[in-house]
């Protein structure tokens, strides 16, 4: 498989702060790649280096096979990039905007136009090509914006934290305009918070922390490593939830966590089946009515949690 990305021994400092700390790391091409970590951990400043936006202190960045540190302006032939809010020119249409971007792409007239539509119709807005972008959803404006990286025709997609900000249909949306685009041949690099949008989007995931990948692999690789299944129980009732997580502590490896939007209570376990039925004995010998109750794989949350000591969340 060939990289669409390498990096090796990759240094950024800011005065005294390393942004990247020694970074290896191999995208291959072909699929999607996530960068996990929290604010600071170093993901924008790599996306920013992939992008020639900075240039790196130390160590070797090469893109599409180019390097970067030395071809700057060969890169930026074959990449596009998508911040984390949407750049696009609310008074004018959304066809508009397209066919601004691609000349400024180097793009003519007529090439313009017809990269414009083509590029409207794969994201699914081309019936709202001439309405002004004022008048687009949240979402409607992120694909719009993915839209502008992409009437260059590039062959690497850099998105920073895409999602920020959406709502939970806009941000599915917006997940499957990006399957779209990687189905169409286009490499995608992903940066996120959003530990589920790597899980369903990525083929490869890179956890970084303090500017330097701390684990990678395949979400399922990354699951496997945490080692143990999970306990998860969701009370009927909000008062019990006190009393699940007395029951989980007692067969966890670690103390019970509680998710304060579903009130799902839930611990990493060694025995799956055997603490699962423990569990459920525990609960009918006191009463308390469950919604759901499961053994289930870790989460990238919990993966993060394993490595790190801390959630994503937090360490955010």
């Amino acid at each position: 498989m060939t990289a669409i990305i390498e990096a090796r021994g990759l240094a950024k400092t800011f005065g005294e702060v390393r942004a990247l700390d020694g970074l290896d790391l191999v995208a291959e091409s072909g699929r999607v790649t996530a960068l996990l970590g929290p604010n600071g951990a170093g993901k924008t400043t790599f996306i920013s280096a992939v992008a020639t936006l900075v240039a790196p202190t130390a160590g070797e960045l090469y893109v599409a096979g180019i390097d970067a540190r030395a071809n700057p302006k060969q890169v930026r032939q074959v990449i596009g990039l998508a911040g984390q809010y949407a750049s696009v020119e609310p008074a004018m249409t959304g066809l508009e905007n397209l066919e601004l971007t691609a000349r400024l792409f180097g793009l003519d007239k007529p090439r313009s136009k017809a990269a414009a539509r083509e590029v409207l119709e794969r994201l699914g807005l081309a019936d709202a090509g001439k309405r002004l972008v004022r008048d687009y959803s949240g979402g409607m404006r992120r694909r719009l914006d993915l839209g502008a990286s992409l009437v260059g025709s590039p062959r690497l997609l850099l998105l920073d934290e895409p999602t920020t900000g959406l709502d939970p249909r806009s941000r599915m949306e917006l997940w499957e305009a990006i399957r779209g685009l990687v189905a169409g041949g286009t490499d995608v690099l992903l940066t996120t918070q959003y530990l589920e949008e790597a899980d369903q989007l990525a083929r490869d995931v890179v956890i970084i922390d303090h500017g330097h990948v701390i684990a990678a692999g395949t979400p399922d690789d990354l699951k496997s490593r945490a080692g143990r299944d999970v306990i998860e129980v969701r009370p009927r009732r909000h008062d019990d939830v006190a009393a699940v997580r007395a029951i989980l502590d007692r067969v966890g490896v670690e103390p019970s966590r509680v998710d304060p939007d579903t009130q799902r209570v839930s611990t990493p376990v060694d025995r799956g089946a055997d603490e699962l039925a423990t569990v459920v004995r525990l609960l009918d010998e006191r009463g308390i009515a469950a919604d759901d109750i499961g053994l289930r794989r870790p989460t990238l949350d919990e993966v993060f949690l394993t490595l790190t000591g801390q959630t994503i969340e937090t360490a955010a």
